[in-house]
């Protein structure tokens, strides 16, 4: 039978991984990692650890693949740092994390309206369109912005229980990919933005996985066609207990490894 995301997050909770030494450390890795490679970068998992936790920067790999797993990291460097003041989210908010996933790869945009430097969390200032997908007009992105922080914060206050948040989490990450307010950054800007939710809540931090990339943008599709969050929301979920899933069962093919060797450790030692 198959165990539900409520079930799955108490037995998730019940094993206390986050004590473990290091846990957070290669989830944030992780996070960084298929994050990334969902927007292009070749690095493998080992790679990006080996990148973030030792400097070294892989062989015959592009420089701005690394460069946009730096800036990735250090965004979700500052979205936990933030979570200590556990202030209300505003824009201002939303544009530093921008600014940071795009620090060291945003170019510079020359338009009619003046010139944008993606490096600093601007918006866009020119329409833009991807898979077929028009985004709302930039002249719209402003007030689209501010609506929807006002309305995340006010449904974050009505809506107390972790689950409810959960689904506003993903809610938001979907609202404000399709927002799109800035030219690049936007998916992982808006995957950051549900993490800082999900930690705000103390929720294990949900992982968009790259091998399924596919499906994730087809479920944002399916709902903007059917103009119903439900199709993105399934997705979600269905990532957030495969994630939990892959967690609670590494743990225990480790305490089974234990019990059966003793150690844990190959015969040498």
């Amino acid at each position: 039978m198959k165990r539900t995301v409520e079930n799955l997050l108490n037995e998730y909770e019940a094993l206390q991984l986050h004590d473990i030494i290091d846990y957070n450390k290669f989830n944030e890795f992780s996070i960084t990692h298929h994050s990334t490679r969902i927007e292009g970068s070749t690095l493998t998992e080992n790679e990006t650890r080996l990148l973030l936790d030792e400097g070294l920067t892989p062989n015959n790999r592009p420089l701005i693949h690394s460069l946009m797993v730096i800036d990735h990291f250090n965004a979700l460097k500052f979205i936990i740092e933030n979570i200590k003041t556990n202030s209300p989210i505003h824009v201002g908010f939303i544009q530093q994390i921008n600014a940071h996933v795009m620090k060291q790869t945003g170019g510079a945009y020359n338009t009619p309206l003046g010139n944008v430097d993606a490096s600093k969390g601007e918006y866009r200032k020119g329409n833009v369109s991807a898979g077929g997908h028009y985004f709302p007009s930039y002249n719209k992105v402003e007030a689209y912005l501010a609506d929807f922080v006002k309305k995340l914060n006010d449904n974050l206050a009505k809506f107390t229980l972790k689950q409810d948040r959960l689904l506003i989490s993903f809610a938001a990450h979907f609202d404000l990919v399709s927002i799109h307010p800035f030219y690049d950054g936007n998916g992982r800007t808006s995957r950051l933005l549900m993490n800082y939710i999900q930690l705000q809540n103390n929720l294990p931090l949900a992982i968009v996985f790259s091998e399924d990339k596919t499906d994730y943008y087809n479920a944002i599709d399916n709902s903007r066609k059917e103009n119903s969050i439900q199709p993105f929301e399934d997705f979600m979920l269905a990532q957030y207990a495969k994630y939990l899933e892959l967690e609670i069962n590494k743990f225990k093919d480790k305490e089974k490894l234990i019990t059966k060797t003793g150690s844990g450790f190959s015969i040498f030692f």
